[in-house]
Parts: structure tokens; sequence; C-alpha cells
């Protein structure tokens, strides 16, 4: 056959292997000798049984991505899965790895599905703005029944095999040599008998559907989309499964998969994906990694508690420092209080709880962190207290180990030459909780090792984290792009917006949350001593401040919120005092609008971005998609603000910059040389190197 699909005839069992490393996506390349393969075999009197293997780590773990969009080469996926079913013989999927997208596609296409006891299955084509393509929404919901085909298809999950089997869509999971195993499968299915029917025939678990219940279900699902369009899709393809015969079921789902394609919804998550692929390497070939071991955390508090929740998550041993030993009670205290949350919400077992507790070591005394891989510092964000931590580590860390501090604003080189090996010293920017938010910025210090970054941003993928290398500014990426884009929050207010307004342009655009809602869940008095520290000043936050309203903990911010609730309801006494501070300032108040809303916030992102493409503080305009999209909710459906700048027409960006520049004068909105650039040719260039 080829070199990426061969056949081999095992006392009348045809394996067909697929060899396309390094996941088997299902190319052109893949597609034609596959299909050639399977017409060969089933008119061929030597092959009683066909199984569809895989070599290399996994099974089939989805279509090739870069075609999506692209005129089709045939023989497509679907026309593979069509020939399939023609097969009267008994055909088998013999599933290791994972089996998602078109892989799983593949396999519901064949008679029977074995798996491998550690592999993964699923539909996760949402998660790229599509809906499955080669008909998932109309077989899977023929194995396991509509309700649970549509969690499935909507949430994009993968299940582990023994989930699959219980759901009914895997027959058989074996454990040891599948290849043999999924043979002698096949021996049994011929010696047993046919006829052997297709999935797309078989409706017995749609039969009878309650489709008042499926409605609810679909109505709930769309009302935690927020504006996107796939989930939405997924149902109505499901509800089309149901309700109509198959094969107008399947051209209905491929018209829908053709309509996500070609929007801008799916350009920009597929954007994403390959985005965070790219944010994770880091330059220079053979980079030797250090191993990591055990890690030391200093600090136990909120942010110290979440970042050894996320290494122990992730496997790894943590001693945790802190001052004293009532502090150090009261963070593992948290700890475990939010483990038995876990449990009591059914995310995690006890079993899994009692294995990570394990994994902690508490400690008062620096020595024992000397045995540590890598350290990671979450004291006081005041750069006098993390020198003198820094130094104390200079002293008893071992040769060799990283050094990282979880500054969210601080000079990381300031940082590292408290040190005697800066070589050693990086930032790990994590977002609150810890344990929770997928970003890491791994902030790189003037005389980072690149080894060190390589080995750091390992870490990162072990503990299930996003990471995004980026230099070394005030805020480094994130928090100094949000620092643009909250610059003009109060003279909306002052001028005549209400913090609701503000808010609901926000989560229109697709924003979970907006910047006032989000101020009093993290908590005002955060800002106000940051401000303090730099000799800044708002004038209304401020006063909220010395108010004593810091937010959702005190019960009043922006917002007042009732005893034991979250829910934010506006308090006319902020807007009162609005009012009050406009006249002293003698702002003459009028109506504002949404689109200047956008326009005075979100435009400033995006050129805070291209200042930072500018000075080489990142290394793609994509690195700040991830950043932003995994660190602060801009909506994946927009694809990050760099991304969406050419959605939106980088020349309107500019034109109302400039607009807003001259009604204004701040240099927030002083369009940046990138940014021009962009508006003229359509792409990001990195002018700082």
């Amino acid at each position: 056959m080829s070199n990426i699909v061969s056949v081999a005839n095992e006392n009348g069992v045809a394996v067909v292997t697929i060899d396309n490393p390094p996941v088997n996506a299902l190319s052109f390349h893949v597609r034609k000798p596959l299909y050639e393969a399977l017409a060969a075999l089933r008119d061929d009197p030597a092959a009683k049984a066909i199984v569809i293997a895989c070599a290399g780590r996994t099974f089939v773990a989805g279509a090739d991505i870069t075609e999506f969009g692209k005129p089709l080469q045939q023989p497509e996926l679907r026309a593979i899965i069509a020939f399939l079913e023609t097969i009267a013989k008994p055909t088998v999927a013999a599933i290791h790895g994972t089996a998602l997208g078109g892989g799983l596609e593949l396999a519901l296409g064949c008679h029977f599905r074995v798996a491998d006891s550690g592999a993964k299955l699923g539909l996760p084509e949402v998660k790229l703005g599509l809906l499955p393509g080669g008909g998932g929404t109309v077989r899977l919901p023929r194995l396991v029944g509509a309700a649970k085909a549509l969690s499935m298809i909507v949430s994009g999950v993968p299940v582990s095999a023994g989930e699959a089997k219980a759901a009914g869509f895997v027959d058989t999971v074996f454990e040891g040599d599948l290849i043999a195993q999924a043979i002698r499968f096949a021996d049994e299915m011929v010696a047993r008998g046919g006829p052997f029917v297709p999935v797309r025939d078989r409706n017995d678990r749609l039969a009878g559907t309650d489709l008042a219940a499926f409605g609810a279900q679909a109505a709930e699902l769309a009302r935690k989309a927020r504006g996107l369009e796939a989930p939405l899709a997924c149902a109505e393809a499901m509800r089309n499964a149901i309700t109509l015969p198959f094969d107008l079921a399947l051209a209905a789902e491929r018209q829908l998969f053709l309509k996500l394609v070609s929007g801008d919804q799916s350009r920009a998550q597929r954007h994403l994906f390959f985005a965070e692929r790219e944010a994770a390497k880091i330059p220079g070939k053979d980079l030797r990694k250090r191993q990591i071991a055990r890690v030391g955390i200093i600090g136990a508090g909120t942010m110290g508690g979440g970042i050894a929740m996320a290494l122990a998550n992730g496997g790894l041993p943590v001693t945790l420092l802190e001052t004293s030993e009532e502090a150090l009670r009261r963070g593992l205290a948290t700890i475990e209080k939010n483990y038995a949350v876990s449990v009591s919400r059914g995310s995690l077992s006890e079993d899994a709880r009692q294995k990570r507790l394990g994994l902690f070591k508490g400690s008062t005394d620096y020595a024992d962190l000397a045995g540590c891989d890598l350290i990671i510092e979450a004291v006081f964000e005041d750069m006098a207290v993390k020198k003198e931590v820094f130094g104390r580590l200079d002293a008893i860390a071992r040769s060799g180990a990283i050094l990282a501090t979880n500054t969210s604003y601080l000079d990381v080189n300031e940082i590292a030459a408290s040190t005697s090996r800066p070589q050693d010293v990086l930032g790990m920017h994590f977002f609150s909780p810890a344990n929770v938010m997928k970003l890491l910025e791994i902030v790189r210090a003037e005389k980072t090792a690149p080894e060190v970054l390589a080995t750091v941003a390992d870490l990162a993928r072990r503990i299930g984290k996003v990471a995004v290398v980026v230099g070394v500014c005030h805020g480094f990426v994130g928090n100094r792009m949000l620092a643009a884009r909250g610059a003009e929050n109060e003279a909306l207010l002052l001028e005549g917006a209400t913090p609701s307004q503000v808010d609901k342009a926000f989560t229109n655009f697709g924003w979970p949350m907006g910047p006032f809602q989000m101020g009093d869940l993290a908590g005002l008095d955060i800002g106000w001593r940051n401000r303090k520290a730099r000799g800044q000043t708002a004038v209304i936050a401020d006063t909220l401040c010395e108010q004593g309203h810091f937010g959702q903990k005190t019960g009043r911010g922006w917002y007042r919120y009732e005893a034991g609730s979250r829910e934010p309801v506006a308090d006319l006494e902020v807007e009162a005092l609005i009012r009050t501070k406009a006249e002293e300032l003698e702002i003459a108040r009028r109506e504002i609008g949404a689109d200047e809303i956008i326009e005075r916030t979100l435009y400033p992102l995006v050129n805070e971005g291209a200042r930072i493409l500018e000075e080489g503080i990142a290394a793609r305009a994509s690195d700040i998609d991830v950043v932003w999209v995994n660190g602060y909710g801009f909506p994946i459906g927009k694809g990050g603000p760099m991304f969406w700048a050419g959605l939106e027409g980088a020349g309107r960006i500019v034109e109302r910059l400039e607009f807003w520049h001259g009604q204004t004068g701040r240099a927030i909105f002083e369009p940046a040389p990138a940014l021009r650039r962009f508006a003229e040719t359509g792409a990001w260039e990195v002018a700082g190197g």
C-alpha cells in the first residue's frame, strides 16, 4: 500500500494500520491510501474481518486542522465512513491513546469499537468553533442516546474508555496487547455471524426521545454559550438527528459545518488553537531541561496556596513555607477545605484528595527549601520584601535550582540582581485562583538562561497551564494592557455613564463580566494600594476605598451586594457620588453609548498590545491573544484583542484613536506605529525584535 497506511493479514483478519506521526491526523495523504486499502479489502475473500488501528502513541487524534476552510481533496472523511458502512464483513476500530474528532467519527463508521483501558474518546470540534463534520452528531446519538451525545458534543470534553463503554459507543475495553485482542474480537464476531448492522441503521436509542426534555437541555446549553455559535449549531444538528431521516440529518450537519468553518468565530478559535502551541515554543534547539522533582512555595496565602495546589494537582511534591506556624496552619487548612469542596462537588475523588494532600510538606524554616529544584516566591507585592526573600534563597538554594517570583508588576531584573545567580531567576506570574486559572506568564529576565525558560514551559504543560513567555516591563503583557483598557473607566463615569452601563457594553461584547463587576470581585483595595505605591489617584475609586467599600468582600463597592449574594445591585449612592465628583470637576455629563465605551476601552487595549510588540515584550501578536483569552476572559469567539483588531478593522481603530486623542490629548489614544503598519499591511510586525 503506502508507508502511511499498511495492511497485514493475520489469519484472515486484515489489520489496516495508519502511521502518520505525531497524532495520525486524517490529512489527504492519509485518507487516499486508507480509502484504497478499504476498497481492496471489501471484496477480498482472504479477509474475513477488518481491524483499523494506528501506529505510534495514539489512534487518529483528529482531522488535519490546516485543511479547514480550504478546498477539500477527495476522498474526504465522510466518503470513507460511508464506504466503511457498505462493508458486510465485521469492521473493528482498535483505539489507543486518543480518538478525537474525525478519529472518533472514523471509528463510528465501523461496526465495533474496542479500546485500550487508557484511551480517551471525544468530539472536541466545538472548541474550534465547529461541530463534528463527519457524521458525529448523527451517529453518536444512535449509540448513546440524544441527551448523552448532546452533553458530550457541546462540552467537547473527552471521556475515558470505561465511560465510553458504559455509555454504549465502545464495545469492549482491553488491557495489554490491543491489536492482538482486537484480532481475537474480530474472529469472535465472524464466528458469531452477521448481519452486522452499521451505526447509521441503529435507531433504538433515538426512538422515543423526549423532545421537550431535549429542548430544555439545549436551551440551558444556549444560555451558557454566551454568544458562541458552535454550541447552538451542535444542538440544532442533534435535533435534526432525532427528527430527520439519517441522510437528511447528515446533509444538514454538513451545511451547518460549512457555515461555521467560514465564519469569524471558528477562524478566531482555530487561530487560538495554533497560537497556544506556538506560545509554548522556546527558541533554541536541543535545550536541556532541568529536572523538577520537588517545588518550594514561599507564602501560604491565597496566591501561594493556589500555586501549591496547581503543582500538587500535577503530581509534584510541594514544600510550603510560611513565616509562622499559625500562618502555615491557616494556609494548609484552606488547601484542605478547597479539596474538600471539590470532593463534595464530585469533581475529585476522596482517594485523589488524600493523595494530593500527601504531597504537601509545611515548614517555617528556609533550610527545608534547600533540596527543591524550583522555588516560587509568592509574598507581598513589595520590591524590598521580594529582594530580601531572594537574598535568603541565594544563600540556601542548591546549585542549579530555579528561583521564580510570582510578581504581577515588579521588575524581575531588579529581583534577579539581588542574587549571585541571575541566570536561574525568572518570573512565574500565575493568575488567581492559581489552581483554577489556566494562564501562566513566564517572565524572561535579561539574564535568564534559555534552558530555565524551557524547563518552566515544560512544567507548565505538566500542570495543565497555558504558558506564554513575556519580557520585563511594568505589568508585563496582561496587566500592562489591563491598565490601558481601564484608563478611561472613571472618565466614562464622570462624563455620563454608570458602572452598569459600562459593564453591560462589555458583557454584550462577550466578556464574562465588565470592569466594575470584576473590580468588585477582585477587591478595590488591591488597585488602591497599587495606585498609592505609584503616586496615582482615581477620584471615585479612591473615595469608595476610603469609605471601606472594597467590593464583594465588604458588601459594597461599585455595586451593592445583599448578604450571602454575589449578584451586583446598582448602588444609587455610588451614582450620586459620580455626579458630585463630576460637578466638582466641572465636567458636563451626557449620554454615552456602547460604541463609545468599546472605543475608549478596547481600542487602547489593542494599541497597548501594538506597543508591546514594538518593544519586544511579546514575541508574537498571537501570544498576546493567548494571554488575554486565558487570563482575562477576552471572548474566545473573537480570538483575542490582536486578532479581533483585524476583524474590527485596524484602519477604523486608528481613525477612532486619532479622534479620541484629539479630544483628550491622552497618550493611550496616540496610535502606535505597529498598529498603523497593521492597518496598512494587514499583518502584525514586531519592530522591537
